[in-house]
């Protein structure tokens, strides 16, 4: 009964309070992401909507860096992975429009 118990307990910690450094692990990840697509769009000859797409997505890469870098919860956390994450589409729609 007693380890049915600790289980439980250790459990509901991890379930409840395990949260935040998987996500705070996951910031530098979509950062990178973001970096190799933008770096990938970036190859050959872009047309100007293109370039103007990869500029606002390099913008939102560091401003995902200084989110993650200055975080100080869960909330900080999530806006740093929505910026990379919305780079990482702006980077993926600039390859298209470069034919790539």
């Amino acid at each position: 009964m007693t380890t049915r118990l600790l289980t439980l307990l250790l459990f509901l910690l991890l379930a409840l309070g395990g949260g935040l450094p998987a996500l705070a692990n996951n910031c530098p990840l979509q950062i990178q992401r973001a970096e190799e697509l933008i770096k990938k769009a970036e190859r050959g000859k872009l047309p100007p909507e293109a370039r103007a797409l990869l500029e606002e997505a390099r913008k939102l890469v560091g401003e995902a860096r200084v989110s993650h870098g200055g975080a100080k919860g869960k909330p900080d956390h999530a806006d740093a992975i929505r910026k990379a994450k919305t780079a990482q589409a702006l980077a993926e729609e600039a390859a298209a429009l470069a034919g790539r």
